[in-house]
């Protein structure tokens, strides 16, 4: 469900003012706050390549090591540059490297041929003679032959294991240098070369916990960074708005997997066959499912046999009013009635809450009809001649109108889930259950009156009131919108605190509550300079603005700035190779 809140942040009036001056809408009064900075951005084909180096860059100055070397790193810890950092401090440089498979030789070049006092080498691997030119040495030491080394990338390269390449000798976890696979690699074969690239590209967003794909069908070519929570929901600048922890549809204050449960359940025919258990009998001998339309308790099924509706038990058609020819079950099964009568039950309670889920659902998509019947009145009162000259407060009154349902319609799978028996069943007592529901319940049915009580003012014809009556009708929407936001903010605290909080085994994480909605990512700038020294120069990324920006793009070498450069690539690119990003590899693979 998408958020139809616009991208101005809210304001309320403390107070009816004296004058109704105050109602001019001047960007310089003290009620306009100023929101700090986004901490979510959307990374673009055009600045994934400068996110990756940022935080090459900062390992790479931190440990003074080589390019390929912090790229290992960060791919070994998940690009988690503090967990990175935790580790060095913890147990020391030697142990951080090794652990990721790093080998760092001083006063050695990686991939330069084999020096030996004679001009043949022996390989390990097909145990034949060839000159030294045609043998490959890795730091860890380790040397054998292109044909050897060529056909391993190749193999490694497409099990998808591109990212980390490791030697061949036996036992030895040191990973091979990328700038030697991609030498090797390209010369039989280009296209898994340019496949190698595509991945250590990737592996920024594929490996990276606070760093995922937009899930936007067709995929948009963006991937969403964020900065604090994974556990957040964000908007993409393609408009999508989803959970960032489990990539669905935002389902705030729904956890990830009570969501997944209540997706699965609508979606499934688990209430189909409860509703069969309950008012269906399997027939004896096809054990099809047999519906009874009459009073009499001998049932007959399609396929001729009769049954007792009673037991469900085959019988003869011979029978009277009262009893059945040759039967009689007459006596009391437990099992089955507490089968029967415990599914009745949860049919009932699921049925509860899906029609009031659903409810509030058809609601929000009807609502958001009503923006472009406000804006229609908004722009008739300002034409007419009046005193009120500034209407924001009906457009603030709407946006708090989305958020309050969007967060009303999410409580009732969660309540379905917080006081069923399918999760928390061993975490609560039944009076401990019975409590808490009642707790978040009172507070769901006074955010439920107020939300009503907004749509319905939202609904009146105030361009066709007096200014008296808009004057009345403003203070009983501006009351509404902080009533709701504080009703909306005191029900999550109970979830957090309350409900979850409490919980033995706490695995069920909530998306904040935003006052002012899901927040929209901001594109992240793409910065670039022609050497070190130089200051940067950063501007915005935006696909939109230029069809240059649509060109693909490569990596730069190990000596670039770590910026790349809005101009066509030149020579110095990764490989060589260029490649388009504008989609996960998986997807561009198999098209």
């Amino acid at each position: 469900m998408e958020d139809f809140s616009s991208s101005d942040e809210d304001y309320y009036y403390s107070s009816d003012r004296d004058s109704l001056d105050g109602f001019e809408n001047d960007e310089s009064d003290s009620q306009w706050v100023t929101s700090k900075s986004p901490t979510t951005k959307v990374i673009t084909k055009e600045s994934l390549l400068a996110a990756q180096r940022e935080d090459l860059r900062r390992v790479m100055d931190m440990l003074s090591i080589r390019e390929h070397h912090a790229r290992t790193l960060l791919i070994h810890y998940r690009w988690d540059v503090e967990k990175l950092l935790a580790v060095l401090v913890e147990n020391g440089k030697s142990y951080l490297f090794a652990s990721a498979g790093v080998s760092v030789v001083e006063g050695e070049h990686t991939g330069t041929s084999l020096l030996s006092l004679s001009s043949t080498a022996m390989c390990e691997i097909c145990i034949e003679e060839l000159p030294v030119d045609k043998m490959t040495k890795m730091e860890c030491g380790h040397g054998f032959c292109n044909d050897c080394w060529t056909e391993h990338f190749v193999v490694k390269i497409n099990e998808g294991q591109s990212r980390r390449i490791r030697c061949m000798a036996h036992k030895c976890n040191a990973v091979c240098d990328e700038s030697v696979v991609r030498n090797l690699v390209s010369k039989r074969h280009p296209d898994l070369a340019e496949k190698f690239d595509r991945f250590l590209l990737e592996s920024y967003i594929e490996d990276n916990r606070m760093v995922k794909w937009c899930p936007s069908t067709p995929h948009c070519g963006n991937a969403i960074r964020v900065e604090d929570d994974e556990f957040c929901e964000v908007e993409c600048s393609c408009g999508l708005q989803f959970c960032f922890s489990c990539l669905s549809e935002a389902h705030s204050p729904c956890s990830c997997m009570m969501w997944e449960l209540w997706t699965k359940k609508c979606r499934d025919e688990s209430e189909t066959v409860n509703w069969i258990t309950v008012h269906t009998k399997p027939c004896p001998q096809c054990h099809k499912p047999v519906e009874k339309n009459g009073g009499c308790n001998l049932v007959s099924c399609i396929c001729g046999q009769a049954f007792c509706w009673l037991c469900g038990g085959a019988t003869g058609r011979d029978h009277t009013w009262s009893t059945i020819a040759g039967h009689s079950c007459g006596r009391y099964k437990e099992d089955q009635a507490k089968k029967t009568e415990r599914a009745k039950r949860d049919l009932y309670r699921y049925m509860h809450y899906l029609n009031r889920y659903k409810a509030h659902t058809d609601s929000f998509k009807l609502e958001s009809k009503l923006k472009e019947t406000i804006l229609e009145k908004i722009s008739i009162s300002e034409e007419r001649e009046s005193i009120l000259r500034d209407f924001s407060w009906v457009t603030n009154g709407l946006n708090r109108l989305f958020r309050s349902r969007r967060v009303l319609s999410y409580s009732y799978p969660f309540a379905f889930y917080m006081f069923g028996e399918e999760i928390f069943i061993d975490e609560m007592t039944n009076k401990e259950r019975e409590i808490k529901q009642h707790l978040f319940e009172d507070q769901q049915q006074q955010l439920e009156a107020n939300v009503e009580k907004l749509s319905k003012i939202l609904e009146e014809p105030f361009d066709q009131y007096s200014d008296d009556k808009v004057t009345e009708m403003r203070m009983q929407i501006i009351n509404l919108t902080v009533i709701t936001d504080t009703l909306c903010k005191k029900m999550y605290e109970c979830i957090e605190n309350d409900l979850l909080g409490s919980l033995q085994c706490n695995t069920h994480n909530i998306a904040p509550y935003k006052s002012k909605g899901i927040e929209k990512a901001s594109e992240l700038a793409v910065c670039w300079n022609s050497k070190p020294s130089t200051t940067k120069k950063c501007v915005a990324s935006d696909s939109g603005t230029s069809g240059k920006r649509d060109r693909p793009f490569g990596f730069g070498s190990s000596e670039d700035s770590g910026c790349p450069s809005q101009r066509r690539p030149k020579k110095e690119t990764y490989g060589g190779v260029f490649f388009d990003i504008s989609m996960p590899a998986d997807v561009l693979h198999r098209n």
